[in-house]
């Protein structure tokens, strides 16, 4: 039996596609157009019903012949690399046994986020994408992301949901520790160096895909809200830096990404049209593939069609600006704009009555099937969809890289006011608030009185305001100033004994009186206790720059523009201050 084009290593690349082509079905072109959710049963078993299904495994893969997944969901090394070949397998036994695009958002930090990231777990644990920016080292960033690539290729996963390379220029978004930071020539350099360790020279066999987002940036969100729900979807330019938010998205172009995601916002008072920019042909053909030139593949962010259910609660498709078209339109519009990819979506069948009532045409749906199986083959998933489980179990988590991760931990740390506090020697008597007593107890003697203490350490999250709703509450937004009576407390802590403060920095923390009285102010983007301490007791040098400025108050925030970085009048700490120590 002669080996079809298709299957044949040997052959151009371009004539396996347009050789697999042929041979595909529209139902089975239309299934290549969706990026959808998958969770894992227990030991890697295939999941036929969950949290974020709505449609069991075997119906997706073998019915619906999508072949484009995102795990959600943690588990073991062994079991990702036992799930991983499980689902190969099924997608082996289809008619043409097209393999799965595997992928996954971010797995190397601090951040559990169900709609954005998750505990690093099995993984090696490095501090969130802002430490690396405060670190400001290109090298550590490409090391780091090829870090990400090895342990990503022994579980399976072929395509990274990141880099996030917006700019953090709005203070209360909530998105910002997935971000380099304000500073678009900082972000431009090391968005390249990430994108050298995730794909190497050129996308190839030992690459993971750089799904770059969330173009064409999505930092200047009006209030700081976030556009994941219908209060923060307007995206707006107060300050005319519209191109300046393009800057690292150029970066990722030229560095040669292979995929773009859209953010979900709606852009206002420019002239774009008013829609979302997953159905915004303006941006993804004008500006995207004209203007910059961009030839990948562009997937949406994920749920811009239909609504749907998110941890157990209603949520309205991100369907900003089209909210008013049906489901078939808004995928239709996309499809005009120049979208390639549905994220979140699982409904093939639309694509199919769109192509037979006449409403888009075959060859349109051809144009992105062919960017899709082109990477497929480029990363010879055709040759090569398995993997070695216990190789998995070896290479996630390995010594080698957890100790980068680690280090790059101390190194991030930010020391923004020390009065002669730091660092500390001989076994002091520690007063610990969110900090390990376990911990703390290798480096002094703790004790539950502060009153009793040397020193205290206290270990602060960034404030926010809890909103209502599971999902939307994991996006921190609204206030970064401590409500009165928690800062009361905290005050009340340093006039007590001298303290070394850490704040987390998901966000800019408002906290001009914390850094007033404080015998010590770290920030921190992500690092364990043993890593604080180690800085604290003289054991490791912190050398983390701020990656954005700290405002002064709630209405130097409210006053800034979202657009602008750094806007706030007279802020606590500059962007890039630092004390290294």
């Amino acid at each position: 039996m002669t080996t079809p084009i298709y299957r044949d290593p040997h052959r151009p690349v371009d004539e396996r596609v347009e050789d697999l082509l042929a041979r595909m079905t529209l139902e089975e072109k239309a299934g290549q157009l969706f990026h959808t959710m998958l969770s894992m049963g227990p030991g890697g078993t295939l999941a036929e019903e969950g949290t974020f299904l709505q449609c069991g495994t075997t119906e997706l893969v073998a019915e619906r012949q999508l072949t484009h997944f995102n795990l959600i969901g943690q588990g073991s090394a062994r079991e990702m690399a036992t799930w991983v070949n499980r689902v190969q397998g099924l997608a082996a036994s289809t008619r043409l046994g097209i393999p799965l695009t595997l992928s996954t958002d971010p797995r190397h930090a601090f951040t559990e986020n169900p709609g954005a990231s998750f505990l690093a777990g099995d993984f090696s644990a490095w501090p969130e994408p802002l430490g690396l920016a405060a670190i400001g080292d290109a090298e550590l960033v490409e090391r780091f992301a090829d870090t990400v690539r090895r342990e990503y290729l022994a579980v399976g996963f072929r395509v990274a949901l990141h880099p996030q390379i917006d700019l953090a220029t709005e203070p209360r978004w909530s998105r910002q520790s997935g971000t380099f930071g304000s500073s678009a020539d900082l972000s431009s350099e090391l968005v390249r160096a990430y994108i050298r360790g995730l794909q190497g020279p050129q996308l190839g066999p030992q690459s993971v895909a750089a799904m770059v987002k969330h173009f064409p940036g999505g930092g200047p969100q009006k209030d700081g809200e976030d556009p994941h729900f219908p209060h923060g979807k307007e995206q707006v330019y107060p300050g005319g830096l519209r191109d300046y938010h393009l800057e690292p998205f150029k970066a990722a172009i030229e560095a040669g990404c292979s995929q773009m995601m859209p953010y979900y916002g709606q852009p206002v008072g420019t002239d774009w049209e008013e829609v979302g920019f997953g159905f915004n042909k303006d941006v993804l053909t004008g500006l995207l593939r004209e203007r910059l030139g961009f030839e990948g593949i562009v997937c949406t962010d994920w749920g811009l069609l239909n609504d749907a259910e998110i941890l157990g609660e209603p949520a309205a498709a991100r369907a900003w600006g089209v909210e008013h078209l049906s489901v078939a339109e808004r995928a239709a519009k996309a499809l005009d704009a120049g979208t390639d990819q549905f994220g979140g979506e699982q409904c093939p069948e639309l694509i199919v009555d769109l192509v037979r009532s006449g409403r888009i045409s075959e060859e349109r749906i051809d144009a992105s099937v062919r960017r899709l199986l082109r990477e497929k083959f480029v990363l010879g998933l055709f040759e090569n969809p398995y993997v070695d489980v216990d190789k998995a179990e070896e290479i996630v988590g390995a010594s080698e890289f957890t100790a980068l991760g680690e280090a790059a931990q101390r190194r991030s740390l930010t020391v923004l006011t020390n009065r002669t506090l730091l660092p500390l020697a001989g076994r002091p008597n520690l007063y610990v608030q969110g900090v390990s007593e376990q911990t703390a107890a290798a480096y002094g003697n703790v004790v539950a009185d502060p009153a009793e203490a040397d020193v205290a350490v206290l270990r602060l999250g960034t404030p926010y305001e809890q909103r209502p709703g599971t999902f939307e509450s994991f996006f921190h937004s609204g206030s970064l100033a401590f409500p009165e009576e928690e800062l009361k407390e905290i005050l009340r802590l340093l006039d007590t004994t001298p303290t070394l403060v850490c704040v987390n920095l998901e966000r800019p923390a408002v906290l001009p009186e914390i850094a007033a009285k404080a015998a010590a102010l770290v920030a921190d983007y992500g690092a364990s206790d043993a890593a604080l301490l180690d800085v604290a007791f003289g054991r490791a040098r912190a050398q983390g720059r701020l990656p954005f400025e700290l405002p002064r108050s709630m209405a130097a925030v409210e006053a800034s523009r979202p657009d602008v970085p750094d806007d706030t009048v007279d802020p606590v700490f500059p962007c890039g201050h630092g004390i290294e120590l």
